[in-house]
């Protein structure tokens, strides 16, 4: 199987994306969903993933976050490195998010949408001490799972209405409704009266909608 890059640079890009996201998210305050996603549209993160020396290895984790706002052109104030970065569940974030991106060959923006980085730090408590190769294992289940269709897409379909009428039919906002079966929210933490009224248009109980 090939890489972007060779093994030999894996470690020195798990250790700078681990420092980017401790850096970036314990000093400078920015959440890691935000990071990810100006990491992402500043062009780095493509590079990154495919194995541009200066962003894997040249830079340091700091400076590679420097580089990230000053192409985003986010306007935050750029505070001096910590002299250490311990191995916190953000480090752990980014180091491991830089293995599963080497390992998969997945590009940075596909990993964002499947596996955003509040999934990975709820994975931390039981992962951080398993090998790289679980995290793999567990995330391409997630993937899997989340490419699948929501329920109520599937209901909605089987009964032959579109997202628009279903909206029409239950007061429920057609926004909303795509959201749902986007998985952009979570029909899990739907209201009951949403819930019920999908569920009486469906001709299907609440909780069959439930993922």
């Amino acid at each position: 199987m090939m890489y972007a890059y060779d093994e030999m640079y894996l470690n020195d890009a798990m250790n700078n994306l681990g420092e980017a996201f401790d850096y970036s998210t314990t000093v400078l305050n920015i959440t890691m969903d935000d990071f990810l996603n100006m990491f992402i549209v500043s062009g780095i993160a493509e590079q990154f993933a495919n194995g541009v020396s200066r962003y894997v290895s040249g830079l340091s984790g700091t400076e590679l976050v420097w580089e990230v706002l000053n192409r985003t052109k986010k306007d935050t104030k750029l505070l001096e490195p910590q002299a250490e970065y311990d191995y916190s569940p953000e480090y752990w974030c980014g180091w491991i998010l830089a293995f599963y991106q080497w390992k998969s060959k997945k590009s940075f923006k596909e990993i964002k949408k499947y596996l955003p980085m509040d999934t990975i730090y709820k994975l931390y408590p039981t992962l951080h001490e398993a090998s790289e190769e679980k995290f793999v294992d567990i995330a391409n289940a997630i993937f899997e799972r989340k490419k699948l269709p929501v329920k109520l897409q599937t209901v909605r379909k089987a009964i032959g209405l579109t997202q628009k009428e279903l909206a029409e039919k239950s007061g429920v906002k057609l926004r909303m409704i795509q959201q749902y079966e986007q998985r952009a929210k979570d029909i899990n933490k739907a209201t009951a009266n949403n819930l019920f009224a999908l569920a009486q248009v469906l001709g299907c109980k609440a909780e069959d909608l439930l993922e």
